[in-house]
């Protein structure tokens, strides 16, 4: 036997002797579930969710395996937060708004008429009371919460004849994401349905929707609805920069060891910021295919914003008058909001209209 062997089995059984086994012997692959709100289709949406999990089994060196699966596989799209609940999944990636039905104040952790804008929304979150204030409110629904993507300032919609005035959303029939923006849509005359993201060609296609949103030109031309709606509207109101999340089982989590924590929470940031980024990349190039496939971008007509605002403020009120976690979460949210505004009107929006201006 050579002295290598020698040294080599020696100070195997050297650890042997001292009790102590090496870590990669004593750590089985922990494998969790995670559900997503969103179609394959919609690559980058969907993509967060699996940019999360490339990025845990990384830092994790293997040890912590999360399988994604697309809206209806393992839960339908706005099933996710019962599945998370009920333990079908250990986590899930979806937008909290979703969720309005179940209680108000989930609006509040992704995006609401006339809220922040993407920047905003992280700078509350981080360095503002929000994420405290959320996490507090989805305790009580025993999930934990990360950051898990933005898609920017969407725009607002695909619709089968223009929309010039308020009283053209009167009897509109209009697919749109969430209870909130639906109450909204209500008091304008609109008829809002949320279906999910799949479905919604099919609902344009056939006459059953006259309009619809979904995200913006990338993952709008993707899922094709310029061939069925030839006026494409901006900007989307009633989400300046809407938070996609991951909830994760507040049991599941607290079973983890603190490293794997930690890592949750890495790759989560990771993929937060890779999100808005892919947007920002993509969907120039997709918005000028729409335009020479003939689609019509218009602007929304101020009478039409302030109408929008308008009807948002009421059902704000409404919901401070309801729920006292909405007014809490709220209140802070819109004293934040307006020194941002202050901020962002000396630098950021002067250089951005500045530039718009332009020829490069």
């Amino acid at each position: 036997m050579d002295r290598r062997s020698v040294v080599k089995r020696s100070g195997i059984l050297g650890v042997l002797a001292s009790g102590v086994a090496p870590a990669v012997w004593a750590q089985p692959v922990i494998r969790w579930r995670l559900a997503s709100s969103f179609p394959r289709s919609s690559d980058t949406i969907y993509g967060g969710a699996e940019v999360f999990a490339a990025h845990v089994r990384t830092m994790s060196n293997g040890r912590f395996e999360i399988s994604v699966h697309a809206s209806g596989e393992v839960a339908p799209a706005f099933g996710v937060v019962d599945a998370v609940q009920g333990g079908t999944v250990e986590a899930c990636h979806t937008v909290p708004y979703y969720f309005y039905d179940k209680h108000p104040a989930f609006a509040l952790g992704s995006a609401i008429p006339f809220g922040f804008n993407a920047r905003q929304m992280n700078a509350w979150m981080l360095h503002g009371n929000g994420r405290k204030l959320l996490d507090e409110f989805y305790a009580g629904f025993n999930i934990v919460s990360f950051a898990g993507g933005n898609t920017g300032t969407q725009m607002g919609g695909w619709y089968l004849k223009e929309i010039r005035q308020p009283s053209d959303l009167k009897g509109l029939r209009i697919r749109v994401g969430g209870g909130l923006v639906g109450e909204v849509m209500a008091k304008l005359g609109a008829v809002p349905n949320s279906l999910p993201g799949g479905e919604i060609y099919q609902a344009l296609q056939r006459g059953q929707m006259d309009a619809a949103e979904w995200i913006g030109p990338y993952d709008d031309q993707k899922l094709g609805f310029h061939k069925v709606a030839p006026y494409y509207y901006y900007p989307g109101w009633w989400e300046g920069g809407p938070e996609v999340g991951f909830f994760i089982q507040r049991k599941a989590y607290l079973a983890l060891p603190q490293d794997l924590r930690g890592i949750l929470a890495g790759a989560a940031s990771m993929a937060h910021a890779d999100m808005l980024a892919r947007y920002d990349s993509n969907n120039p190039a997709a918005l000028k295919q729409l335009v020479q496939a003939k689609t019509k971008v218009l602007a929304f007509s101020g009478s039409v914003m302030d109408a929008a605002f308008k009807a948002s403020m009421e059902v704000f009120a409404a919901n401070d008058a309801r729920s006292p976690e909405w007014k809490r979460i709220y209140a802070d949210m819109r004293t934040f909001q307006r020194e941002q505004i202050m901020w962002f009107r000396f630098a950021e929006a002067r250089y951005d209209s500045f530039m718009s201006a332009q020829k490069i």
